[in-house]
């Protein structure tokens, strides 16, 4: 009798398949890790960063990265309310270009007794 081969002896070993699978997740793994690098809210990206989530929808979520720093603000629907008064106005000239005029306050007017 002769004894088996060596390549029909490694052909059956089931732990072969099992470092196979290893290799694999490990290239998922890296391809993961490099996704979260360069994720634009990750700590190796840029210094400041403002992201806006779902724009437009009533869930709007406005993300503001300065430094380490995180902030988050949440739309909450009660957007240009409040109190204030108005401080000029604004003109889009035929280039393109922004004009901002204030207005002038009229002076108040003085009360005599």
């Amino acid at each position: 009798m002769r004894p088996p081969l060596r390549d029909d002896a490694h052909d059956e070993d089931p732990i072969l398949s099992v470092v196979n699978l290893i290799d694999v997740f490990l290239v998922l793994i890296a391809a993961l890790l490099l996704a979260i690098a360069n994720s634009p809210l990750s700590p190796y990206g840029a210094e400041a960063l403002t992201l806006i989530r779902n724009p437009g929808t009533a869930d709007m979520e406005l993300v503001v990265k300065d430094g380490e720093r995180i902030e988050r603000y949440r739309a909450d629907g009660t957007a240009g309310i409040g109190q204030g008064v108005r401080a000029g106005i604004a003109y889009r000239l035929p280039d393109g270009s922004m004009v901002y005029v204030p207005e002038t306050v009229p002076p108040t007017p003085e009360v005599h007794r």
